[in-house]
């Protein structure tokens, strides 16, 4: 009796409703996961915004074109940006891809190689149908219709034409919704950077996947999806990524939507915990931009174009990165809401997207003398208390002279290593690098503090630098090493070249007395089901993704006791005694911390770079400091950078307190 209702009392009825009634099916968009510090402030997140979806409907080809030119208008009226990824401009016609890609695309587009850019125009314009004689607007109507295309639309499957719409466009294309027949909005999630710039270079951009990433990807990602490119979404991107949905919408055969539901819900991606504190990262980089500014500005004394730089706080225990920062930074959500040419001129003008600290390679300079003073005392070609007298002028070799004579004309006289370090006398080291007859002691601890190998951090682009000296001097010039090279290299000139993120694992490795630890930015992976994600996975997922190699990890050093202490002591005399190279600067902090500048020639002259290491507190350490500024002119230039670090750190007050800067800059003398 049932079959009999529906079939013979009310069958016309259904089949009228049947006909005027298609079902499609759409993708609903799953959210990316959330990148937080360590206290679980939102660094990346989403928010809705509304998507333009278009389905193929019965429309003849002319009013489906109009339709599609009178959308587009609309959009550009309300400032909205639409998909465009036909290759051709006009007016002047010309192709935009070039070479390969283009030979590529006429074949895929069944275009002779020898076409034109009008030519293929034409070519688009005839096969979809389109009469409109303004090219620029037909060009519009085909950049949709190409859209269309590539991702295969039909009844049942749509294409994204615009994401992240405007209000305006939202409300108005609903309220004339009969002028759009098969036009959806759909609501996307769209990622957001909450602290703006902050913590750029860790967390990196996303943007549209590019045609060699879709090749590989097919089976996760549509044509039209973003994808981590930079930073922690690039390298954890695995993770972030959600599992899309699926919905089904109901349309009558004039293309208006009549209901719709979920058949698939959307899963979102895990939420990573990064080691870094918001606030301290926040402060970290206005210590470096502020230093940076007054260091230009001549408040040291004489002015330099500082051009950039780099400061990193870690974790001397654990190796958790709690800050890191590379100046000038960027403004990541620009390439979700779209940049504009003359942001990316200005990103690239100033390397903004270059992160000084993991793949900036430096020489060190005096902060690579505890490298040398540990090889020295562990190998026992000196002794703690071994006194040298420090005349100026090094009689051996090309005859260097110590950074102190070269600005009093007399040498620091008798020191021992400790006061050496304090004071960090050239002539020392270079009868250390006498004494031990070979660089290779030098080359070996380097190598065990970590010094050019790779670190593990998660972020792509991290540079190795360079340990290997005597290699590197055969490749550069040709010529076997010489004395006068070992002169220059225990100074931390030479081949010498290393990265900030290197130089804060080797300061925390000496502040922890010799013990290894891993570089990490990663707190916690938490999937949607709360679950979290293991150590070992995590790291395994990140050395596949980066190419990290196992053996690249540091291993506890070992050391002498006496060697540990002479060290750290010498490091202290740096910031908390009278000569000692930083004391000017660190003589009010109320803190006795631990630290070494250095001052490195380049290849440019006149152009010095600052370096400042350091560690606190002096007992029971609990960070090391990294900061290191492009000519700055002096070590001592980029110091006030990580006393106001320091004392972030430590909660000190630094409101009213002036800046002593009577401390006179130096600049070690070199070959």
């Amino acid at each position: 009796m049932q079959l009999f209702n529906l079939q013979i009392v009310n069958g016309e009825e259904y089949r009228q409703t049947s006909n005027t009634r298609l079902t499609r099916e759409s993708t609903l968009k799953a959210a990316r996961g959330d990148l937080t510090d360590r206290s679980g402030n939102k660094l990346v997140t989403t928010k809705i915004g509304y998507s333009l979806e278009i389905y193929k409907t019965k429309l003849d080809n002319k009013t489906f074109n109009q339709t599609i030119l009178k959308l587009i208008e609309l959009l550009e009226k309300n400032k909205d940006k639409y998909i465009d990824n036909f290759p051709i401009t006009v007016l002047p016609y010309k192709y935009t891809l070039q070479g390969e890609e283009l030979k590529e695309w006429k074949e895929e587009n069944k275009i002779e190689q020898n076409a034109t850019a009008e030519q293929a125009f034409a070519i688009f314009k005839e096969k979809y149908g389109i009469e409109e004689q303004d090219e620029k607007k037909a060009r519009k109507i085909i950049a949709v219709r190409y859209e269309m295309t590539r991702n295969g639309i039909s009844n049942i499957k749509p294409v994204t034409v615009s994401k992240n719409i405007s209000s305006a466009s939202v409300n108005q294309i609903e309220e004339q919704s009969a002028y759009f027949p098969g036009v959806a909005i759909t609501k996307e999630p769209v990622v957001t950077y909450p602290y703006g710039s902050l913590a750029s270079h860790i967390l990196g951009y996303i943007g549209a996947i590019s045609p060699e990433e879709y090749k590989t990807k097919k089976d996760k990602y549509d044509i039209n999806d973003i994808i981590g490119k930079t930073g922690i979404e690039y390298t954890l991107e695995d993770y972030l990524k959600g599992e899309d949905g699926t919905k089904q919408v109901e349309m009558s055969v004039d293309g208006t939507i009549t209901g719709e539901y979920t058949t698939k819900e959307a899963v979102k991606g895990a939420d990573i915990s990064l080691t870094i504190d918001a606030n301290l990262q926040q402060k970290v980089e206005k210590a470096l931009a502020d230093n940076i500014k007054k260091i230009r500005e001549g408040k040291y004394g004489k002015a330099y174009n500082a051009e950039g730089g780099a400061a990193i706080v870690m974790n001397v225990k654990t190796g958790e990165v709690l800050a890191l920062a590379s100046n000038p930074d960027y403004e990541p959500e620009l390439y979700v809401t779209g940049i504009s040419n003359e942001k990316l001129q200005e990103y690239d003008k100033g390397k903004s997207l270059y992160n000084r600290a993991i793949s900036g390679q430096y020489a060190p300079g005096s902060t690579f003398k505890m490298v040398v003073a540990t090889a020295a005392l562990e190998t026992n070609v000196i002794k703690p208390t071994t006194r040298i007298n420090d005349i100026g002028v090094y009689p051996r070799g090309y005859h260097p002279t110590c950074w102190y004579y070269s600005e009093h004309h007399y040498g620091h006289g008798y020191l021992n290593l400790q006061q050496a370090i304090q004071k960090s006398c050239n002539y020392y080291f270079y009868e250390i690098g006498y004494r031990m007859g070979s660089i290779e002691p030098v080359i070996n601890y380097a190598k065990a503090y970590g010094l050019g190998s790779l670190t593990g951090i998660e972020l792509s682009g991290e540079a190795t630098g360079t340990v290997d000296l005597v290699k590197s001097c055969l490749e550069q010039t040709g010529q076997a090493w010489q004395f006068g090279d070992t002169l220059s290299a225990v100074i931390g000139q030479s081949y010498n070249e290393y990265t900030p993120i290197q130089m804060a694992r080797y300061i925390s490795m000496i502040a922890n007395g010799g013990k290894a630890v891993d570089v990490t930015l990663i707190k916690s992976i938490t999937k949607t089901d709360g679950t979290q994600i293991s150590k070992e996975e995590i790291e395994k997922a990140v050395n596949a993704k980066l190419g990290i190699d196992e053996s690249s990890k540091v291993q506890d050093l070992n050391l002498k006791k006496e060697t540990v202490d002479t060290i750290l002591k010498g490091m202290k005399g740096v910031t908390s005694e009278y000569g000692g190279t930083a004391y000017y600067i660190f003589s009010d902090l109320g803190m006795d911390i631990g630290g070494k500048t250095g001052s490195v020639e380049t290849n440019i002259d006149g152009k010095v770079n600052g370096w400042f290491v350091g560690f606190a507190p002096y007992k029971d350490p609990e960070i090391a400091v990294v900061a290191l500024i492009e000519n700055a002119g002096s070590g001592g230039n980029t110091a006030p950078a990580a006393k106001e670090i320091i004392k972030e750190y430590f909660g000190m007050n630094s409101k009213n307190v002036e800046e002593n800067t009577s401390a006179i800059p130096s600049t070690e003398t070199v070959r």
